[in-house]
């Protein structure tokens, strides 16, 4: 049987995937098998396992740090939301259709044996997992049908780390709250505090720890201090400074990114925030669009109502003036190729009941949904005039698009020929196109292609009349090294928490 542990916060965005990902390196590192375990997870941004299953972004980040292939196992619920009162439920990496928040409150107490069953498989192959919990275990309301915070740590006799996020303010009564509203045996499981996210002189912050440790009678067993130097994959949401601030280390290149309000894995665009030579900013609400080279619509859980926040916004004018003045690429990944096409038909109601909804007109297509949801690791060969060679990735989504003016000057051609599917070999035609300056596929990852990006980008370069780069030396750098981000947050929090009382907590 693995030794457990779980990592619960005192809210939601306080950093539990964070220091979850962090305790799966450090344990790593000392020669342990681990996995991460979140039993339901609630995020637009997922992940596609080899088996061509859907999981929780944060959960194969966490894997990947715990340098293991991500599983259905690791995250066995995933609600991805569609609207403010429902979601999408996915159960083992499948949809098993859209609830009400009411429906799925009923739902909960059916879902405890498939999470006992994708746990016990981690447990047998494992010598630690990680487990993570989800906002809050203190929200009375929902502790009668909870399946991820205090139930799962009693389920699986799971000590718990609570972690507070000192940077918002108020984390003293946010950690004594907490643990109040807990029941008594839930408050026994708490074996330990640590705080997050902590800017300024620790010495000042001494009597506030000592007066947690004296009231609470549990020990504070680290500071970790805020970052911003080390890149992890967010989640949930992007904070109002990433998406509407565009990064000052340069301006040569302008990538705009339309922020939906349903944007899903805007993680695509890590590797290119990440060139130094770009400046990638993400347009929210009342911000208008300012002279890019490349306008980006990103994924989107809900395509048609994220395709009328763009024409009630004025962003779809903006995006087709852009567009039509040739002097600006747009390209449109997923949910937002589907948005670039003619028009968008939903005869079974799997997203609107209108039935049939203009899109921006932009690609002579038309995307038709359907109830079967494709979720695959693909490898595809780019057909494009800057770039002619194979690239991996994935795709989530529903429905098809088919061409409605073929070929010839001006027209709308295939630009990413699927050869593989799930380890399966194909030859589909369908996995985007390219009209003019305007390209739309259902690949996502694509810039993290270090091939593709560099040309991709060496083709913006060339446009604006700058240097094309070629390598490294050059400012051209390769993708994230994820491995070395995973070492550096490892490197961090093991140097500012008692890894001693962990491994105790951990007996």
């Amino acid at each position: 049987m693995a030794k457990r542990i779980m990592v619960q916060g005192t809210g939601s965005g306080v950093g539990k995937s964070v220091i979850v990902a962090a305790l799966c390196r450090i344990f790593t590192q000392d020669g342990f098998s681990v996995a991460p375990f979140k039993s339901q997870n609630m995020a637009l941004n997922s992940y596609v396992t080899r088996d061509g299953l859907e999981i929780g972004r944060a959960q194969a980040f966490q894997a990947f740090a715990a340098r293991k292939e991500p599983s259905v196992e690791m995250n066995p619920i995933l609600l991805k939301p569609t609207t403010d009162t429902g979601a999408q439920v996915i159960v083992r990496g499948k949809p098993i259709g859209n609830m009400t928040a009411r429906e799925y409150h009923d739902y909960k107490p059916n879902a405890l044996n498939l999470i006992r069953e994708c746990f016990a498989k981690l447990d047998r192959e494992n010598d630690i997992v990680v487990i993570e919990g989800a906002g809050s275990p203190a929200e009375v309301n929902l502790r009668a049908n909870d399946i991820v915070n205090m139930s799962i740590a009693k389920l699986l006799n799971a000590p718990v780390i609570l972690v507070g996020d000192i940077d918002r303010g108020g984390v003293f009564a946010w950690l004594i709250g907490t643990l109040e509203l807990l029941e008594p045996d839930e408050r026994e499981l708490v074996k330990g505090i640590l705080i997050n996210k902590f800017r300024g002189d620790l010495e000042i912050l001494r009597p506030g720890l000592e007066f947690l440790e004296h009231r609470l009678n549990k020990p504070v067993i680290g500071v970790i201090p805020y970052f911003n130097d080390i890149k992890i994959q967010e989640e949930d949401s992007l904070s109002v400074e990433k998406r509407r601030a565009a990064d000052a280390r340069g301006e040569r290149i302008r990538i705009e990114v339309v922020y939906l309000p349903h944007i899903s894995n805007f993680t695509d665009f890590d590797a290119l925030e990440a060139e130094t030579d770009v400046s990638l900013r993400y347009v929210g609400r009342g911000d208008a669009i300012e002279e890019p080279d490349v306008i980006i619509i990103p994924g989107s859980k809900s395509t048609i109502s994220d395709l009328m926040y763009l024409k009630q916004s004025g962003y779809a004018t903006q995006i087709r003036r852009y567009a039509m003045n040739g002097g600006c690429i747009v390209l449109g990944i997923c949910g937002g190729y589907q948005m670039l096409c003619d028009t968008i038909i939903d005869p079974e109601g799997v997203e609107s009941s209108e039935g049939e909804t203009a899109g921006l007109g932009l690609l002579p297509a038309k995307t038709i949904f359907e109830h079967h949801k494709l979720t695959n690791q693909v490898r595809a060969i780019v057909n494009l005039d800057f770039y002619r060679g194979e690239i991996e990735g994935y795709e989530i989504h529903m429905g098809r698009t088919y061409f409605t003016n073929d070929g010839g000057d001006g027209g709308i051609r295939s630009a990413f020929t699927v050869i593989e599917r799930s380890g399966k070999e194909t030859r589909d035609e369908g996995g985007g196109a390219v009209c003019g300056n305007v390209i739309g596929t259902y690949i996502h990852g694509l810039f993290d292609n270090d091939g593709f990006r560099q040309a991709f980008l060496n083709y913006i370069r060339a446009r604006k009349g700058l240097t094309t780069l070629k390598s490294k030396s050059e400012g051209n750098e390769p993708t994230i090294d994820w491995d070395t981000e995973y070492n550096k947050l490892a490197g961090l929090v093991r140097s500012n928490i008692d890894m001693e009382k962990v491994y105790e907590i951990l007996s």
